[in-house]
């Protein structure tokens, strides 16, 4: 058996630059890597058959993306191994942390290896793409500048920060965002120099706080205490500190029923490191 982390992403910031002819938006973000989030056992058999446990609450077994990921692997290579992976799930669900595709983009990597398929990485992700924005990133492997709707991805070095992630007590539909009238579509383009210089914002920010006002009172509260900004869609904020001691001393001040957790921003996915072929 197999036991590999599936790491959390937070957005830094969140462009949205237009809107395609398919439907989906042009995007700038800068995905930053968090050494926490997921981890799935996984053991690989000649049955053919992919089981996935435990059953997520409200996600039918055939739409969760870990099964999704295995099968849609499965049939592409033709591979007729099966296997059992076990989800310890730690990520919220609806919190724009990255959590079902880092899931998804670990269960792509680990039966590549498992199964012996020796797909290249570039593959993977094109693959990923098919399942979600947000898997390629984490096929990827590293931090990274990210345009188009997320796959066009170049490697960034971020200092090793410490990161608050707070999770309020509420999911926020992503499509729900990205489809709503108020939503800014049209933010001008910027180089990653200038983000690094003069930062950005999160363009979904201000239609997900009124939708979901418990956003807005979280990102209030911790916006006492540092610079608290919303990642992907949400529902989860972030605020970002020097060191692990300080982002702890404001989580423990946390009330409930809200969530947290601190973890410091990583360059390379701890995925690769744990994998058998990329040590």
């Amino acid at each position: 058996m197999l036991s590999l982390p599936a790491p959390a992403k937070i957005n830094l910031f969140l462009h949205i630059t237009g809107r395609r002819p398919d439907g989906y938006h042009n995007l700038q973000t800068l995905f930053q890597l968090l050494d926490f989030g997921d981890q799935l056992d996984i053991e690989v058999d000649s049955s053919g058959v992919i089981r996935v446990t435990p059953t997520l609450e409200a996600v039918p077994p055939e739409d969760n993306l870990i099964y999704r990921a295995a099968r849609l692997l499965q049939q592409e290579s033709g591979c007729k191994m099966g296997a059992a992976i076990h989800l310890h799930k730690q990520l919220p669900m609806g919190g724009g942390l990255g959590g079902g595709s880092s899931d998804a983009a670990t269960t792509l990597m680990a039966l590549n290896t498992l199964w012996q398929l020796n797909w290249s990485r570039e593959k993977l992700m094109f693959l990923g793409q098919q399942l979600g924005a947000d898997v390629p990133v984490f096929i990827f492997g590293h931090s990274a500048w990210a345009e188009g709707v997320g796959e066009q991805l170049t490697k960034v070095e971020m200092k090793p920060y410490w990161y608050l992630v707070l999770a309020p007590d509420t999911q926020v539909s992503t499509a729900t965002i990205f489809a709503h009238q108020g939503l800014t579509r049209n933010t001008h383009p910027i180089k990653i120099r200038a983000f690094l210089e003069q930062g950005g914002r999160n363009d979904c920010q201000t239609v997900v706080e009124a939708l979901y006002p418990q956003v807005k009172k979280a990102r209030l509260w911790l916006a006492q205490f540092a610079d608290a900004r919303l990642t992907g869609t949400g529902a989860c904020l972030f605020a970002r500190f020097d060191s692990e001691a300080d982002a702890r001393s404001v989580l423990k001040q946390m009330p409930a029923p809200w969530q947290g957790f601190v973890a410091q921003g990583v360059n390379r996915s701890p995925l690769l490191d744990k994998l058998p072929s990329h040590n």
